[in-house]
């Protein structure tokens, strides 16, 4: 049995504001230990769930956030940029029977601590064939292409509701409460990292290949805060104009679709301008 964890950092224990999962921010250093100590703990949980193989895809800004030497050894880990599924790297090779999304949040333009989608303050909402969409109902769609479940998912109270929505199996911990977007009642990593395990040992059960779920075509649209982003994301084919602050573009699978959103998403980031967006 083989499961695959894609480790986001905004839903991680502790972690509250921009500071605390910005590469190199004053507490980045520090949340980076919380991080690790969550995604070790599903770790430690799959393998007490009777797990053969655990691998890593980390799935943050750089993705190189978690600490490898903290990690149990016999966990892998696949770290850094330029993959082809992004968040879900690994998901696409038939040998995955289950994945974990693990600091996962909620989607741009909904309530939960640093709620976005991909790209932090610019993209104020995204749809999935008209339904609002978070990163976690994105790749929940990719991976279902591949037959693997969505097993267990942490982060936020909001996350997990937001997970009942695009995998209502899944087994989900909330390591903190919202309060706003840069707000939380927060658990102590010693009370989360016991509560992961134990959900990651009891969702280990549902680490079950399923048929192949081609529920495409899709239509992602996404909005943005400022009009000339909108225009930017229109240089990726099939990426078009349907409202001043929007565009809209439609593939026949996910796979498509995520990679065409990678595509928008890298565009747009670099047609932001530092003093008025």
């Amino acid at each position: 049995m083989k499961i695959l964890i894609s480790a986001d950092m905004e839903g991680a224990t502790g972690v509250t504001w921009p500071e605390d999962v910005v590469p190199g921010a004053s507490q980045w250093e520090r949340c980076r230990h919380m991080f690790t100590s969550d995604v070790n703990a599903a770790v430690l949980g799959f393998y007490d769930g009777g797990a053969d193989q655990v691998l890593i895809n980390e799935a943050h800004w750089t993705m190189r956030n978690l600490l490898l030497e903290k990690l149990d050894a016999r966990a892998e880990m696949l770290t850094g940029r330029h993959k082809t599924l992004s968040m879900v790297e690994g998901v696409q090779h038939g040998d995955v029977d289950g994945i974990a999304f693990v600091g996962y949040h909620t989607g741009a333009g909904s309530e939960g601590v640093l709620a976005h989608t991909y790209l932090a303050n610019s993209i104020t909402g995204v749809w999935l064939n008209g339904i609002r969409a978070s990163e976690g109902l994105l790749n929940a769609h990719v991976v279902a292409e591949y037959g693997v479940p969505v097993i267990l998912v942490t982060g936020d109270d909001l996350t997990c509701v937001d997970a009942a929505g695009y995998a209502p199996d899944a087994v989900t911990v909330a390591v903190k409460d919202h309060v706003s977007r840069y707000a939380a009642v927060c658990r102590t990593p010693a009370r989360t990292a016991a509560d992961i395990r134990a959900a990651a040992k009891e969702a280990t059960a549902l680490a079950v290949r399923r048929d192949p779920v081609l529920g495409g075509p899709y239509t992602v649209e996404l909005e943005f805060d400022a009009e000339h982003l909108a225009l930017a994301a229109t240089v990726v084919p099939g990426a078009e104009r349907c409202g001043e602050r929007r565009v809209a573009y439609s593939s026949e699978t996910m796979y498509e679709g995520i990679r065409t959103f990678k595509a928008v998403t890298t565009v747009v980031s670099a047609a932001v301008e530092e003093q008025y967006g």
